[in-house]
């Protein structure tokens, strides 16, 4: 039985002692070609593990972390793609320091990298455009292919089995085109039709003229 590999993780943060949604870290797991069918993910206040399986590259994936400090799994948002598992984890405590690092113990490890894509430091946050809070996914209240962790795992222990990403995918899409069909304007009134609405209008206008007198 081959030993399972350790993925490349990249990760960034932001932080707020006053806005919740400011105060987060994001996440990205390196596991190409991994379906949603062969992945689990187990979050929890202190802790993430995964464990997935590609079948076309027949490898076996697995990451277990402990946080530096506490986040709240309730909030936490994921994106799974093709190339990764992407995912926003909200810490727990306002504070205006960035967490010293990631994981609890200070001993580095060859897989945890900076996301240097997503990275800005803690002295830069005001600066930095608010569409960078969620950076190439698209905002943290309406990114694409997102959802409420605590909503899809629904009760099934982490198992993503669950998830029904088809229901995910196209919601930002079809809110888009609502908003182009409100933009429409109606089109002007030409030739006959225009003719016959001002006709209309001036015999209301005289009937109305001859009631009052």
């Amino acid at each position: 039985m081959s030993t399972a590999a350790t993925p490349e993780v990249l990760w960034a943060q932001r932080s707020s002692k006053t806005d919740e949604a400011k105060n987060f870290i994001y996440l990205t797991i390196t596991v190409p070609d991994v379906q949603k069918s062969n992945l689990k993910l187990d979050i929890k206040s202190q802790s993430l593990a995964f464990s997935g399986h590609s079948d076309s590259l027949k490898r076996d994936y697995h990451l277990e972390l402990t946080f530096w400090g506490e986040i709240v799994e309730s909030e936490t948002k994921i994106n799974h793609t093709a190339k990764n598992i992407a995912l926003v984890l909200r810490k727990k405590e306002l504070k205006e320091e960035f967490w010293p690092r990631l994981l609890k113990d200070a001993a580095k490890v060859h897989f945890l990298k900076t996301d240097f894509d997503k990275w800005v430091d803690e002295d830069e946050q005001d600066e930095a455009p608010e569409d960078d809070l969620a950076g190439s996914m698209g905002g943290m209240e309406g990114m694409p292919g997102m959802g409420d962790m605590s909503s899809m795992m629904g009760g099934a222990g982490g198992d993503f089995g669950g998830i029904d990403f088809s229901k995910l995918g196209g919601a930002a899409s079809q809110e888009d085109d609502d908003d182009d069909d409100d933009d429409e304007e109606m089109p002007a009134l030409e030739g006959d039709d225009t003719e016959e609405v001002k006709k209309g209008s001036s015999e209301k206008a005289a009937a109305k003229i001859e009631e009052v007198a």
